[in-house]
């Protein structure tokens, strides 16, 4: 028996390759050795720039006295988590479930049938007070298994059965303007009013719920709405868990100040963030938010920008295996330009080194000389595998924050992008979830992929005009809404096609975390589409759908909802629609400038000549010169000619 994982698309399976674990991969063939052996598999799911994932490879799976014990009383079983969702979706829901918390690494002991008997996250090489020895915990299993053989196989039916009976759809409950208003006075008790952002360390860049509040403000005026996203991009775009000399956001900060983060940089935040500060900037004139996208988008053509044209999945949190090593500084390594960036004698961070923070403009000349001194530093290995919802995420982030300041390389980045997935990921209609070097992976697309990748290219039709985006993204919903539809629950989607691979259960999370549920991007992607696509009545009806039964998770946890309360907003708000027709020319320029300077957050507008796209058929030139139709759900204003008066339509 062999380590096989050499041969795996997945750069995290590879990072394992040389352990002297003898790792499979998921697939039926390691259960059927488990069940041929009669010995559980040891589940183990992490990510390629997980730090702790890394801790526990270096002292357990590189450890040959674990390895020979583990490969004699387990079956061994890797899974990227970005690579399969779905598994770390069912196995992370039972890992919370039996421990009260979950993460990276995810450890779980299954029986040969897949299903869980045992669940834990990092176990140390020694015990530690409360938590045992990752020796211990094999023995113990192993014990376990041979002596109470017959318990185990009923406890582990008897999980699956539990879950499967969480996993029903929530009942339907408006999401309408009351309802919306409420999650912002329930947000506000989560509110860190002092340092920004909600609840304690550590502390997740909360990127659709701050969405979500301008959208809020843009459509009641709510100052308190405005006040909270603002004082927290303030915090984010300020503190250490913003690379101050790269641009980019880490994953999350671990203290509830932003000032030291977790160093990993994962595409979905950046994408997230990026579109957030973009949309923050119509509402505000302040640089700093402008600097922020101008240097997020930077940071993902420059480090993330893959050579087959797609976004790599992340950057490591450690650099030779030492966490941030690329990204901190001692005091005397900045000299004088340390006050720029709040750094004095005392550290904030490990081994006599800080983090930066941004106190006040260094200048060019200063971000100049630090940044050469830091590309001479050894660099954080990335994750180059390109995950389809992610890109997604980015395609519509770069192409929005492209129109918005005339940055055309933003706007081809997304192109080719978008290109990548359909040429590449999209085989035989059907999306693949990744690919790398420009090969797809066999891994099938979930929801997230189908959703995220269609409200990316909609975004790419809008800002571009091509009907070729249109197209690909009405492929993709329609495919959505055929696949993955929960059966006599309208509004209701597993998270998985019906002809996916069978796992213990069939995942269906509509809860918005780190990125939106796949079920809420669906919701928005159709909501705009109704718009777009000349098809209003099915995708505005299923939109309407899927975003009431939510409507109880919306109202009772609203930081887990910041999506489908976007949507929500949008759809109350009408939803807007800027149709601009005429041909190529200043005029015509100038009412689109208009439109993107103030367009609120989940309205359309695009730009072309008559009848060149469902938006903009029936909508004729005035006196012969380029107009703008603003229209708010089924009814339309006059027409307009001039930027002034669509300003005035629009406010």
């Amino acid at each position: 028996m062999t380590n096989r994982l050499a041969s795996a698309t997945s750069p995290y399976l590879l990072q394992h390759a040389d352990n002297p674990v003898h790792w499979w991969e998921w697939s039926p063939a390691a259960f059927e050795e488990a069940r041929a052996r009669n010995v559980p598999v040891l589940l183990s799911i992490g990510y390629a720039a997980c730090h702790w994932c890394h801790v526990m490879a270096h002292e357990s799976f590189e450890d040959a006295s674990v390895a020979s014990y583990l490969n004699e009383h387990f079956v061994p079983v890797k899974v990227d988590r970005e690579e399969r969702p779905d598994i770390d979706a069912v196995y992370m829901e039972v890992t919370q479930a039996m421990t009260g918390h979950g993460g990276w690494p995810m450890t779980v002991f299954l029986t040969p049938a897949a299903e869980p008997f045992h669940a834990g996250t990092y176990y140390p090489p020694s015990p530690q007070p409360g938590m045992p020895s990752f020796r211990q915990v094999l023995e113990a299993v192993t014990a376990a298994w041979t002596q109470q053989h017959s318990e185990i196989l009923e406890s582990a039916a008897a999980v699956v059965s539990e879950i499967s009976r969480r996993s029903l759809p929530l009942p339907p409950s408006a999401v309408d303007g009351a309802a919306l208003d409420g999650a912002v006075v329930s947000l506000l008790g989560e509110f860190d009013r002092r340092n920004g952002g909600f609840g304690g360390a550590p502390k997740f860049p909360p990127s659709m719920v701050l969405e979500f509040l301008l959208r809020n403000h843009e459509r009641t005026g709510s100052v308190e709405a405005l006040s909270m996203a603002t004082v927290t991009a303030d915090a984010m775009a300020n503190g250490g868990m913003y690379d101050q000399l790269g641009g980019g956001f880490a994953r999350y900060s671990v203290d509830a100040s932003w000032t030291v983060p977790h160093f990993e940089k994962m595409l979905y935040d950046n994408a997230l963030l990026l579109r957030f500060y973009t949309h923050l900037c119509r509402l505000s004139d302040n640089p700093r938010y402008r600097q922020v996208v101008s240097q997020t988008a930077s940071f993902l053509l420059r480090d993330m920008l893959c050579s087959s044209g797609g976004f790599a999945s992340s950057l490591d949190a450690d650099t030779d295996g030492v966490e941030g090593l690329t990204y901190v500084w001692t005091f005397d390594e900045l000299g004088d330009a340390a006050p720029f960036f709040g750094v004095t004698a005392t550290p904030n961070f490990e081994h006599g080194t800080s983090t930066l923070r941004f106190v006040s403009e260094p200048g060019d000349s200063v971000r100049s000389r630090l940044w050469e001194l830091r590309s001479a530093r050894p660099q954080p290995g990335r994750d180059d595998k390109v995950v389809t919802a992610w890109n997604g995420m980015a395609i519509a982030a770069l192409a929005e924050a492209g129109a918005l300041f005339a940055e055309p390389a933003w706007i081809k980045a997304a192109s080719d992008a978008a290109s990548l997935l359909l040429d590449v990921h999209l085989v035989e209609g059907r999306l693949r979830r990744t690919s790398r070097d420009g090969s797809v992976g066999a891994a099938s697309g979930v929801l997230e992929d189908y959703a995220c990748l269609a409200d990316g290219l909609l975004a790419l039709h809008q800002v571009t005009g091509s009907i070729r985006w249109l197209d690909a993204a009405c492929g993709l919903l329609d495919t959505a809404l055929a696949r993955f539809a929960v059966p006599d629950a309208p509004g209701a989607y597993y998270d998985t096609a019906d002809d996916a691979e069978t796992l213990v259960r069939r995942p269906a999370d509509s809860t918005d975390n780190a990125s939106p549920s796949g079920a809420a991007a669906l919701a928005g992607a159709l909501l705009t589409a109704s718009l777009l696509a000349g098809q209003s009545s099915v995708y505005r009806t299923a939109a309407s759908d899927a975003v009431t039964r939510a409507g109880l998770l919306a109202a009772r946890a609203p930081r887990f909802a910041g999506h489908w309360l976007s949507v929500a907003e949008a759809a109350l708000a009408g939803p807007l629609q800027v149709a601009i027709v005429g041909p190529d020319s200043e005029q015509r320029s100038a009412l689109w400038t208009a439109a993107l300077s103030v367009l609120p957050g989940g309205a359309v507008v695009l730009a072309g000549e008559p009848d060149s796209a469902p938006l903009l058929e029936q909508r004729p030139l005035v006196d012969e010169a380029p107009a703008a139709y603003v229209c708010r759900g089924y009814v339309c204003d006059r027409p307009v000619t001039s930027p002034s008066a669509l300003l005035e339509a629009l406010r």
